[in-house]
């Protein structure tokens, strides 16, 4: 026993040698305290200089590598590496955990840094993207996440002036982030030309926008905003690798060794530099530096740590040395002193004062050392080294005594005899060399047994043997000096060993795990004194066992701290420490040893040490000498709850399935029967594997559960009400301190807790998504708004929920072992304990974990299983309940007491206001006192204690109790039997409800004219049930076998029973006594029917695969019914009594002739034509449908057909009841699916009368009574079914549009390629050709003459400064919906085109945009609360959803001002199609285009996401939320509507249900508004309106519109509702209708556009008018009174928009677009002036230079010249197929690939033409001849310039321009400014000419609008174009004054 208990001894961590400054920086830091705080290994360290002492903080599991101080520098946060690392946020002056920040990174947390008032904390991951998280780390929350860079983050830092603003460095780039909602976006730091691009090693932020940065080269990078400023050159010689921000100024430290400390602008003050210093050497680098007052705290990469005094430089003080590089793994003990000796790869020996906590002696070696050892007198040390040799130094002065070289290969272990004559060392070439001390270390002998590296040596007390371990693990003796081997076991067998350090041999078997020959453990040291024995192993644990520990798998203390590999451990010489040493940390750890009977003094002492905390378990081995575990307890830890399929996969199934079923075609199925069914009783309770899960409500209900139901039973009436919210079992149930909400727990992939209220059964809040498998306990807090939970997974995770919001608040592992009740305490709301298999803990929030700590039991008694547990009256007091049937009282995390209770477990406490209530498995009740002093009462749970008036049967006395529960007077008991009792406090006791015991129920029979029925079941009971409203068992029998089936005769008086070993009876119907068996077969009975009629023959059917029919009355076998090929699941006979049906596990359905048996084969089509008694059958033709979509994963177990052959009920291996109209023809019917059984439905069966129908849930026990609601006659209440798997096949309708933008998939500008279809080398990658005639610099030529003709002759030339945008004409109408709207009482709109937000006053016409988008916008919102005025949401495009810039997203921004309030970053893949804000306008609602059409609800004031479930697999074209509601809203899309509603952090959807309209179809809807109570309308593709009450079709509105209603308005103030559509103008009809509340009454109105149909996309309704967006890219407003329209916006329909011209002398200009029209705008008038409709696409414009004319050039090649004061044709004509793409007057040829872009000379002799293969050629005019000659085209001025191509442009093309192309470009009048166009939506400006590659951009980097997807810029000025259908006006900045003249421009999409 005591060698496999682990010691009662205990090490303590007193002191850590060491720091780390490899591969880390910025980790040194003052606290409030004048504390230093570090790390080093797994260690935070904060070590106090005035009492030269350590604290320790051991929160973490692996090497911590990144440390930031909290404002207050009281707090740290400290993040480590791994697989899942995770950051602590401790206290340094207690050294307690506050928070752990978790589940985010992978591995490992490079940096951290808090905000300026400490309330986030920004991390960097290690992974491949450098995630870059913010968090709320008190709360333990995320929120912003974003990928960081490709490359290595070194440093991050808030900006403290800047709220918001983030700097982040690394390798060769700075970014600057700004955080707004959850969005992180960053801007790249430009170096520009100030400093070269290099990587950046640490950072600070200071006032106005500035931030140094230090650089790799020495430099100090100045950066204000995003731009590089200036840089400080030579401030370091080499890296700079820290710095530090104070209020004096700045510290900053190098690779050099210096620290220069500068004040607050960055001037040097002060230069130290280390190396020069006493305690300084070559090569010192620094790693971190902390500047506080007039100290400097120095970290270099040797690990030292030195505190400098300013005024005394040249004497640091060093505070903290270790060894640095390479490993550790050298260590001796000094055999009369307190020292140790280490010695490293580092090539240093360090001798360490275990008392004084210094190094007091070093030296440096040749080599790196890999082992010691002192000789017994302490006079020499010696060395092992390396590269094979070892020397021997004096202690006293580390002078060399000898070095020898013998070997070449590592030396691995070396020890003295204890005589100190010899030296054993033992080297890696598997030898062992003895040198003997007195004779200078002659070699004396050799040791040459072992095959491998040698590992550990020791000698035997008289120096007489040595025994040693290799690699194999061998352990080998050899005799002194000699060498010679000992292989006789005998010889060595009573050696007494001078020290024990080996890893094998018999006394250290208990060190390895049972059933393991790893070698992971690196060293071990015995204690022959304290009879102990520590370990050292490869996981950085260091072990304590006892000595000698003979069996493997022995108990132990665990200690952790160390990182990685702990290389050694030793007892000092006294025995009063362990020293061990870690390998890769390079850190020494000195623990004390607090033997036995010091221990009870040291726990009150260092409360944080205690012996549960998380450095010391108990081991992980099994403990032999624990009693046997209780058989229930037994039973119950080995269920696994595991599902082959989980209801959550149903969806994927089908849906797979569909993709296999599209190529079938399949015939029309038939419609779901009128008939439903609702849950009336359930008879069980879950007793058999739950616990305390019963209890009464606030009004005296009692609330339990069973199956997937949660029941709340009314005693006094008998009646039930259902929670049906789960779709598995229920494991757990917990009631809220007010007894009115209730919290389940369910099985499932993802299992869920429901929060559900108990008077409206309503949920209230559904959480999952943190466990798995299942949750096996819930409690909730005292205050009832926090809830714990555990899961069932592995590691048993427990889980700290804010239910009401449905946030996760904390989370950690529980246990290995299963735990069985989690219980918040009822006085801090931050503790909670968990109790379980042989596990007892304590837990403590901090932040987004939870600390625990285990039970200390110390000698009071043993770790056992615990049941139950309850808090007492303090908060320091638990009362726990064990599985041997004590109860154990626990204060704080010690066991104070035991109690014993019953007699077997204790299954369930109750804590009372002055006592305990306690229920066991001995079935008895006991009441206690306030401290378990004494027992009060008990009352056993009897037959005979019985009240009188009691329903029901007690099964057996003393059944075993697992619930209780107290109220209104009365002790509630639930037993594992199934039962529900209440005692009487008086004694009588009541049963209430029962069920079956554990085990499958199948058997079910109805009776043939009674309301009963019989169960059987493999609890070896047979049961009678009353289905009258009394509810109750009316009798029950005892069988010596479980039974599979049963039946009623026909005259209601027998009743047969089959049972599991092959046997049947038949028993008396009244009194259950048996009348007659058999016994003929040896497998399961698993059918068994009377003959209709008289009932003369019995069929009895068997696993054997044989059906046997008997002659009742003569009790003799008559017949055997052979030929199935498989067990018999189901018969049925005929209704003359001749015939019987079988089906087989085979899915064979058979026929026999009755009573021989004789086989029978009947054609399919006939069988239905037999009159047949009953049909239970699943197979044939008549219930082909019920077979489900997934019919492979999902057996139909039992059917059963009304006796009026109209409805066929279900149940199938999923839980599912369905009901079916019968006959069942056709694959997958229609059906109406009820989920209340959580596992496979045995059998159903319809009572005689057909009123309620029965059915049996296998492994849930419950038997269920539904209630059969016929056709008409049931309430109009929602069904609570669902309708059948497929979706309809009937067309949701057809209408171009939908389909069109059903189908559009938008382009991504990230992912731009080029728009047009280019080829060739890109100009920017050409060599360039040195022209012919390259002049000297100085030449006495001619000038060059200018390049380009200018025409503001006269005025001086300005460089144009800046574009801003004025003026947008378009509007997005033709793939949006919704998205225009009235602000501030109808004066202005809002709208979107482009990647813009357009603020519109309807009065002058003036515009304001929202810019901050980066790609195209789909959808806009305007906030309707008062709250929020003018609050505006807008959704756009992107590509994948990593959270990266480019992703989708939703910008909530202020429409007045344009700031913008948060930036949604989506999960939703491809862009966001609908937005909706909530009726209180706090909540936002997101809708995807990714395939899943992900719904998401949002707080956007916080950025925070709440919500997010896949949407429906089609399209959804809009959700919006109810406009009275914050919880509910409605989604549409192609062929479906969904009601929705929110539950805490669930959405829960309904579908619409078409069931009550005639023949009502599910069309595609397309708009949604809503009226007064719960009525829901929706606008569908056909033109009707249908109008929903609840999720119900109450009625449809025919043909509200002749098209598709793609628009619906509900009006706030009035209820009245605006609907648009797509229909033909006529007198009595418009596109636009305005209607009453409930839509029966409506007006219409004509849109005057004078267009063939008319197509409404947006409507919206202000003060007396209507608003309309059209399809055409119109704005109008129509007039309520008068219907008089009047026309805001114009745009182009369809693009891409290619033409464009500016007029020569007026402030016109005309545009052409692929939508064939031609259209003339006005600048000053902000208007379009006329259009034509060419009938084609239209490619390019050219006014003549008298701009009277105009030249239009069409895609399909023709040309054609309009007049410009009509627009009327002037001429045409076609020359060409294909596209013209710019057009100018001449004609050439032999051009070698298509025309982009020409210009004409000024004197107009000359054309210059840039085409498709990157190539630009120059030809006369008008001969058309090529000109090659450089000179002379360099000699020509051009009239305009819009090529792309040319040396003059060079500068234009991008490095990145690989993926796409710039497009257009334009030079100004003045001839000095470009304007550039480019596929990705850019507008650039630079100088003209730009020869130079790569230039940068003019103005501040890209300034300009981005515009979506494309831009082409065509031909004479700043004007752009895209595909958007939109024009964009540009104003230009010259200085601060405006020219006269506006240069124009444009863009479209």
């Amino acid at each position: 026993m005591a060698a496999r208990s682990a010691p009662s001894c205990h090490l303590r961590l007193e002191w850590v040698y060491g720091y780390r400054g490899h591969q880390c920086r910025n980790n040194l830091y003052y606290t409030a305290a004048k504390e230093i705080v570090y790390f080093v290994a797994g260690v935070g360290v904060v070590y106090s200089p005035r009492e030269h002492r350590q604290k320790f903080y051991r929160g973490h599991s692996d090497d911590i590598i990144s440390l930031a101080l909290h404002p207050e520098r009281v707090l740290v946060a400290t993040g480590q590496v791994g697989k899942e690392p995770y950051i602590c946020v401790w206290d340094s002056y207690t050294v307690q955990t506050i928070s752990v920040l978790k589940d985010v990174h992978t591995h490992g947390i490079a940096c951290l840094a808090f905000d300026l008032d400490g309330q986030r904390l920004v991390s960097v991951g290690l992974d491949s993207k450098n995630a870059v998280c913010v968090w709320d780390w008190k709360r333990g929350k995320l929120l912003s996440m974003a990928p960081g860079h490709t490359d290595r983050i070194f440093d991050i830092s808030w900006d403290l002036y800047q709220p918001n603003k983030l700097v982040s460095c690394g390798v060769k780039h700075i970014k600057f982030w700004s955080l707004c909602g959850n969005a992180l976006t960053p801007k790249r730091g430009v170096f520009g030309k100030t400093g070269d691009l290099q990587t950046i090693l640490c950072l600070a932020c200071a006032r106005d926008e500035l931030t140094y940065s230090g650089a790799l080269n020495g430099d100090i990078y100045v950066w204000k905003g995003i731009n590089l400023i200036r840089t400080i050159q030579g401030a370091h010689t080499a890296g700079i690798f820290s710095m530090n921000a104070c209020e004096e100024g700045f510290a900053t430290g190098g690779r050099d060794g210096c620290i220069r400390l500068w004040d607050l602008t960055f001037k040097p003050i002060t230069v130290i530099d280390l190396r020069e210093t006493d305690q300084g050497y070559k090569g010192l680098s620094v790693r971190s530096v902390c500047w506080r007052g007039d100290h400097i705290l120095v970290g270099t990469q040797d690990s030292e740590i030195f505190e400098i005094v300013v005024h005394e430089r040249k004497k640091p003080f060093l505070i903290m040395q270790g060894h640095c590089e390479g490993e550790l793994w050298a260590l001796a003990i000094h055999p009369t002193k307190p020292l140790a000796v280490t010695g490293s790869d580092d090539r240093s020996v360090r001798i360490w004062s275990l008392v004084d906590h210094a190094l007091i002696a070093r030296c440096n070696m040749e080599e790196p050392i890999r082992c010691a050892a002192v000789n017994v007198d302490g006079i020499h040390l010696a060395l092992g080294m390396k590269d094979g040799s070892f020397t021997v130094l004096r202690v006293r002065d580390m002078t060399e005594v000898v070095h020898i070289k013998d070997r070449k290969e590592a030396i691995h272990e070396l020890k003295y005899s204890p005589d100190g004559t010899y030296l054993a060392v033992g080297c890696n070439d598997s030898s062992v060399d003895i040198y003997g001390v007195a004779q200078r270390y002659k070699k004396m002998g050799e040791c040459v047994g072992s095959l491998s590296f040698i590992t550990h040596l020791d000698w035997s007390s008289d120096s007489r043997y040595l025994q040693t371990n290799d690699g194999n693990g061998k352990r080998l003796f050899y005799r002194m000096p000699g060498g010679k081997e000992v292989t006789n076991k005998e010889e060595t067998k009573g050696v007494h060993w001078a020290s024990w350090t080996c890893v094998s041999g018999l006394e250290v078997n208990g060190i390895w795990p049972k059933y393991s020959d790893i070698n992971d453990i690196n060293s071990v040291d015995g204690n022959y004194i304290g009879q102990v024995l520590v370990t050292a192993d490869d996981y950085g644990i260091v072990k304590l066992f006892r000595y000698p520990c003979l069996r493997k798998g022995a108990k132990f203390r665990k200690y952790i701290g160390h990182s990685a590999h702990v290389t050694n451990v030793r007892w000092s010489h006294d025995h009063q420490w362990v020293i061990s040493i870690g390998g890769a940390d390079h850190a020494v750890f000195q623990w004390r040893f607090i033997p036995e009977r010091k221990l009870k003094d040291a726990l009150h002492i260092a409360p944080q040490e205690s012996l549960a905390d998380s450095n010391s378990d108990e081991s992980d081995s099994d403990l032999s000498d624990v009693p046997e575990l209780d058989s229930e307890i037994e039973q119950e830890t080995q269920l696994t709850y595991r599902r082959q399929v989980y209801k959550e996969d149903l969806p994927q199934l089908k849906e797979q399935y569909k993709e296999k079923q599209k190529s079938g075609t399949s015939k029309r199925r038939e419609r779901a029967p009128g008939n439903s069914i609702r849950l009336h009783f359930v008879h069980g309770y879950r007793g058999y594997d739950c616990r305390s899960n019963l209890f009464y409500t606030q009004i005296g209900e009692i609330v339990y559960h069973v199956a997937a139901v949660g029941v709340i039973y009314n005693r006094q009436q008998n009646t039930q009400r259902f929670y049906l919210g789960h779709d598995d079992d229920i494991l757990c149930l917990a009631i809220h301190p007010l007894k009115d909400y209730v919290a389940t727990g369910q099985v499932g992939r993802d299992p869920s807790v429901h929060i559900w209220d108990t008077e409206t059964i309503k949920p209230l809040s559904i959480l999952k998504g943190y466990h798995q498998y299942g949750v096996c306990a819930v409690d909730f807090s005292a205050d009832g708004k926090r809830l714990a939970s555990v899961g069932i997974d592995e590691s048993h995770t427990v889980v700290l929920w804010d239910w009401k919001k449905g946030e996760k608040l904390s989370i950690a592992r529980g246990s290995k072992d299963k735990i069985f009740v989690v219980k918040m305490n009822p006085y801090v709301p931050d503790k909670l304990i968990t109790a379980g298999i042989k596990h007892m803990k304590f837990w403590r929030r901090a932040g987004g974990g939870l600390v625990g700590r285990k039970g200390y039991i110390g000698t009071l008694g043993k770790n056992e299983t615990m049941m139950c547990a309850v808090y007492g009256w303090t908060e320091e007091m638990a009362f726990t309940g064990t599985s041997t049937g004590d109860v154990c009282i626990w204060r704080d995390i010690f066991l104070v007491k035991t109690v014993k209770a019953h007699d077997g477990p204790v299954f369930s406490m109750h804590a009372l206001e002055k006592g305990f209530v306690t229920g066991g498995k001995d079935g008895v009740v006991a009441l206690w006192d306030d401290s378990f002093e004494r027992c009060l009462k008990t009352y056993a749970i009897k037959r005979a204690a019985l009240a009188p008036g009691s329903k029901g049967l007690l099964l057996e006395d003393n059944p075993s109790i697992r619930a209780i529960s107290l109220g209104h007077g009365h002790i509630l008991v639930g037993t594992k039997n199934g039962e529900i009792l209440e005692v009487d406090k008086s004694g009588p006791i009541t049963l209430l409800v029962q069920g079956h015991m554990e085990g499958e129920v199948w058997g079910l029979a109805t009776h043939p004219y009674l309301p009963i029925c019989a169960t059987v079941s493999d609890d070896k009971t047979l049961r009678i049930w009353d289905l009258s409203p009394s509810h109750c068992m009316l009798a029950v029998r005892k069988l010596k076998k479980g039974g599979r089936c049963c039946c009623f005769s026909p005259d209601g008086k027998a009743l047969a029973v089959g049972l599991c070993d092959g046997s049947f009876l038949m028993a008396n119907a009244d009194t259950l006594e048996d009348l007659v068996s058999f016994h003929h077969r040896k497998d399961i009975i698993s059918d068994i029917r009377f003959s209709p009629g008289s009932g003369k023959y019995l069929a009895v059917a068997s696993h054997d695969s044989f059906v046997d029919i008997y002659n009742v009355m003569s009790s003799k076998r008559v017949g055997i019914c052979k030929g199935a090929t498989s067990y018999i699941t189901h018969i049925d006979w005929d209704i003359r009594g001749k015939l019987l049906q079988v089906n087989t596990g085979a899915k064979e359905q058979l026929f026999f002739e009755a009573p021989r048996g004789k086989r029978q084969t009947i054609p399919r089509m006939e069988v239905e034509k037999i009159g047949w008694a009953s049909w239970t059958s699943v197979l044939g033709l008549c219930c082909e449908g019920i077979w489900p979509v997934i019919g492979e994963v999902s057996d139909v177990t039992a059917s059963c057909l009304t006796h009026d052959k109209m409805v066929l009920a279900t149940g199938d291996d999923l839980g599912f009841v369905k009901l079916f109209r019968y006959p069942a023809k056709g694959k997958c019917g229609k059906f109406k699916r009820y989920v209340a059984h959580s596992t496979q439905v045995t059998n159903v069966r319809w009572t005689c009368d057909d009123s309620m129908l029965v059915t049996l849930g296998g492994a849930d026990m419950s038997l269920m009574v539904w209630t059969n609601e016929m056709e008409g006659s049931r309430e109009k209440r929602p069904c609570d079914s669902e309708e059948s798997d497929t979706g309809s096949e009937e067309d949701g309708g057809y209408d171009s549009d939908v389909t069109r933008e059903n189908e559009i998939s938008y382009t991504i500008r990230a992912l731009s390629t080029n728009i047009r279809p280019m080829f060739g080398i890109k100009p920017h990658l050409q060599q360039k050709e040195p022209s012919i005639d390259e002049r000297p610099p100085v030449s006495r030529a001619p000038p060059q003459p200018e390049k380009l003709q200018t025409n503001n002759v006269g005025k001086k030339k300005r460089p144009i400064e800046d574009l801003m945008l004025e003026l947008v004409f378009g509007y997005r109408g033709r793939d949006c919906r919704n998205n225009v709207h009235y602000l501030n009482d109808g004066d202005d709109i809002i709208y979107h085109t482009a990647s813009i937000g357009i603020l519109h006053n309807v009065a002058t016409g003036t515009q304001s945009f929202y810019q901050e988008h980066n790609d195209d916008i789909l959808c806009l919102t305007v906030n309707q609360h008062p709250k929020f005025i003018n609050i505006v949401a807008t959704g756009q495009v992107g590509d994948s959803a990593d959270m990266s810039p480019t992703a989708p997203s939703v910008h909530i921004w202020d429409a007045v001002n344009k700031q913008t309030l948060a930036i949604l970053r989506c999960y939703h893949s491809k862009g966001v199609c609908s937005v909706s804000f909530s009726a209180t306008g706090k909540l936002l609602l997101s809708v995807g285009l990714d395939p899943e059409h992900t719904v998401t609800i949002w707080r956007w004031q916080e950025g925070a996401r709440i919500a997010s479930k896949a949407g429906h697999n089609q399209r959804i074209f809009v959700a919006e939320f109810r406009p009275d509601s914050d919880s509910q809203f409605v989604s549409v899309g192609v062929k479906h509507v969904k009601f929705w509603t929110l539950a805490g952090r669930a959405l829960l959807s309904k579908k619409g249900l078409l069931s009550s309209l005639e023949d009502a179809r599910m069309q595609t809807m397309l708009a949604v508004a809503f009226g007064a109570n719960n009525l829901t309308f929706t606008g569908t593709i056909s033109g009707d309106v249908c109008v929903w009450k609840d999720h119900i079709l109450c009625r449809v509105v025919a043909r509200a519109h002749n098209g598709p209603v793609f628009a619906m308005y509900t009006t706030l103030r009035d209820g009245l509702i605006v609907t648009g559509g797509k229909e033909r103008p006529s007198k009595e009809g418009g596109a636009v209708k305005l209607w009453d509340q409930e839509l029966r009454r409506c007006r219409a109105f004509r849109l005057e556009t004078g267009q063939v149909t008319d197509c409404v996309r947006s409507v919206c309704r202000g003060r007396g008018k209507i608003l309309v967006g059209t399809r055409n890219a119109e704005i109008i407003e129509v007039g309520e009174k008068n219907a008089a329209c009047n026309i805001l916006v114009n745009g182009h329909v369809d693009g891409p928009i290619w033409g464009l011209a500016t007029h020569p002398s007026r402030d016109f200009f005309l545009s052409a677009a692929e939508d064939g029209t031609v259209r003339l705008w006005d600048i000053a008038d902000k208007k379009m002036l006329n259009k034509v409709n060419l009938g084609h696409a239209a490619r390019t414009v050219c006014y003549s230079p008298e701009g009277d004319m105009v030249a239009i050039g069409m895609k399909n090649g023709e040309f054609i010249i309009l007049l410009v004061s009509s627009l009327k044709i002037w001429g045409k004509k076609r020359d060409r197929r294909c596209a013209i793409h710019d057009i100018r007057t001449s004609y050439c040829k032999d051009i070698p690939s298509f025309v982009i872009q020409m210009d004409f000379s000024a004197d107009s002799r000359y054309l210059q033409v840039s085409t498709g293969c990157y190539k630009r050629h120059v030809y006369e005019v008008p001969s058309g001849r090529h000109l090659t000659d450089q000179a002379a085209i360099d000699r020509i001025t051009w009239a305009t310039w819009t090529s792309i191509l040319g040396s003059e442009v060079m500068g234009i093309w991008s490095r990145h321009a690989e993926k796409a192309d710039v497009t257009c470009a334009c030079v100004s009048h003045s001839g000095i400014s470009l304007v550039t166009g480019d596929d990705f939506g850019m507008v650039k400006l630079f100088d003209f000419p730009c020869p130079e590659k790569f230039v940068s951009v003019w103005g501040l980097a890209f300034y300009i609008i981005i515009f979506s997807i494309r831009c082409l810029i065509i031909s004479t000025f700043p004007h752009i174009i895209a595909k958007l259908c939109c024009v964009l006006l540009w104003k230009y900045f010259v200085f601060l004054n405006f020219f006269s003249k506006l240069p124009k421009s444009l863009t479209l999409k």
